[in-house]
């Protein structure tokens, strides 16, 4: 071969893996930012801003223990969100079944402050799996163990999906107020819903206004 058909052959070898590592770093993934290095978090929600008249119910894990909760969602279309830690119980499949809809409160509710960015990734994320296998939709709000958060726990739910941290308040703490959610009980929600009524609200779904 003439070195000038030696150089052409070299020239195009090079020019080949040029084009090849450009490819590849174009079909490589972009790298995860750093926890807090500014990837959007979700808002902290302790109260929906809205001016119509309406409170929210939302439910821990025992909501599906018994089938009193049941009969109410079932007989007045009561609107609730259930927010799951664990695998739950068997009462929460009905609940669903009913139009209640499941929201992630952890794998195992640890207190997430102090919990590395890793750690609380896998909590939240890890849930967020369990409760998209088991009623067949990805939770879009958290509530955080206790309501205690910090910021990898908000980084760490960014990147789960979550569209909000829900915060609530007791029925106790105080008169109702237009955006309020509740945290509720089963054995109490007949009540509760009394004083809803007395008072001039209306129960209705968290997750139609977030």
């Amino acid at each position: 071969m003439t070195p000038r058909g030696v150089w052409a052959r070299l020239s195009g070898c090079a020019l080949a893996v040029v084009l090849l590592a450009g490819c590849a770093r174009e079909a490589a993934p972009p790298p995860r930012p750093a926890p807090g290095a500014g990837a959007a978090v979700p808002p902290v929600v302790s109260r929906v801003p809205t001016h119509d008249k309406v409170v929210f119910l939302a439910y821990e894990d025992e909501a599906g223990r018994g089938s009193r909760l049941a009969d109410l969602v079932r007989d007045r279309r009561l609107p609730v969100s259930l927010f799951l830690a664990g695998p739950g119980g068997t009462g929460l499949g009905e609940l669903s079944a009913l139009g209640a809809r499941v929201q992630n409160r952890t794998l195992t509710r640890p207190l997430l402050p102090g919990l590395g960015y890793v750690e609380q990734h896998a909590e939240i994320c890890g849930q967020r799996d369990r409760v998209r296998a088991r009623f067949g939709a990805a939770p879009r709000l958290l509530h955080p163990p206790r309501g205690a958060y910090d910021g990898n726990t908000l980084q760490a739910a960014a990147e789960c999906g979550v569209d909000a941290i829900v915060l609530w308040r007791g029925p106790e703490d105080g008169p109702l107020r237009a955006g309020d959610i509740l945290r509720a009980r089963p054995e109490t929600t007949p009540r509760l819903l009394r004083r809803i009524e007395a008072e001039g609200y209306e129960v209705a779904a968290l997750e139609d206004y977030l």
